[in-house]
């Protein structure tokens, strides 16, 4: 059976790339359904997370010329990965397969043919991993792959170098539903669904147009959350050097007794303003940690909805509207 494949793309701010977007992917999927690899049924989703340009009036035009293209409208900015989640949750039962990538072309859509190849070989994870960070700055491509090396030392699982360039089958999709949490890290809850699953290596290029989303801070908050979300280990850390702290305070005390009946004593202003900044210091980094758990929690149990979709553009296959 031909699979009829979706692809997901969350978009925000990407007036200057989505035309070109949408001309390069509607010759993939010519090239795909010409071949038989794909249904002419399968349709490329972009979804509008609250941008400020006239980004969902291109979605919106694009719909209007090829009905390939299909359009999901956020009610305000949720970000990048609730912005992704409500795209895959949209069309789960819509196709055989989705597709995420992002919108600036960065992500190899040649990948897409071996994407479908493994799909049909029966994985029904793909996940998208790059085979080099040539093209990152020496910065970009340290800190990222440190981050995959503390999230593996934290007990986090997740795929090296892949982001969320994957390919995931409706069943996939369905247990991903299952996955309730507000703080979301699919990185992370990806790995955790179980399915058979395989790899797609492929050289990721520049950016086509535009600014990247993720500076530098967000891309810290990003890493924050996957640590937060999935690992415990940084509280366990932090009784840890409880115990060293407590211990070393022993060994100063032992040190300042003998030293007093000996009489090598005298005091030091320098010791005792490094002993209270030191032990201050550490304090306020746990009491931030620990307070970064319990507002995560906060978040949890209020249950509030992760996305709201304002309009779902999109044609099915007898040519009627679905909005």
């Amino acid at each position: 059976m031909t699979p009829v494949l979706f692809l997901v793309i969350p978009c925000y701010n990407e007036e200057e790339v989505l035309p070109e977007t949408g001309r390069r992917l509607n010759e993939k999927y010519d090239a795909l359904i010409a071949s038989g690899a794909i249904s002419p049924d399968s349709r490329v989703v972009f979804v509008n997370d609250g941008s400020k340009d006239r980004t969902w009036e291109i979605i919106r035009t694009l719909h209007e010329e090829n009905p390939r293209f299909s359009g999901v409208d956020l009610t305000r900015n949720r970000g990048h990965q609730n912005a992704l989640l409500a795209g895959l949750m949209t069309v789960k039962d819509l196709c055989d397969a989705a597709i995420s990538m992002d919108a600036d072309l960065q992500d190899d859509i040649n990948a897409i043919d071996e994407m479908v190849a493994k799909f049909k070989e029966g994985n029904d994870i793909v996940y998208g991993v790059r085979s080099s960070r040539e093209t990152d700055t020496v910065f970009k491509r340290t800190t990222a792959q440190s981050f995959y090396k503390v999230m593996d030392h934290l007990g986090v699982k997740t795929v090296y170098n892949h982001a969320d360039f994957r390919l995931m089958s409706r069943r996939a999709l369905e247990g991903l539903s299952e996955y309730r949490e507000v703080n979301l890290f699919l990185r992370g809850i990806v790995p955790l669904i179980g399915y058979k699953s395989d790899v797609v290596y492929y050289e990721r290029a520049e950016r086509f147009a535009g600014e990247s989303k993720y500076p530098l801070k967000k891309m810290i908050a990003f890493a924050g959350e996957g640590i937060t979300s999935f690992s415990t280990k940084p509280m366990k850390m932090i009784t840890v050097l409880g115990v060293l702290v407590f211990l070393v305070s022993i060994v100063m005390l032992i040190w300042s007794v003998v030293g007093f009946f000996l009489g090598t004593t005298e005091p030091g202003w320098a010791s005792l303003m490094v002993s209270i900044w030191a032990i201050g210091g550490l304090l306020l980094l746990s009491v931030g940690v620990v307070g970064e758990y319990i507002g995560k929690i906060y978040l949890e149990t209020k249950q509030r909805p992760r996305f709201r979709v304002r309009e779902f553009l999109h044609d099915t296959p007898d040519g009627s509207k679905l909005k």
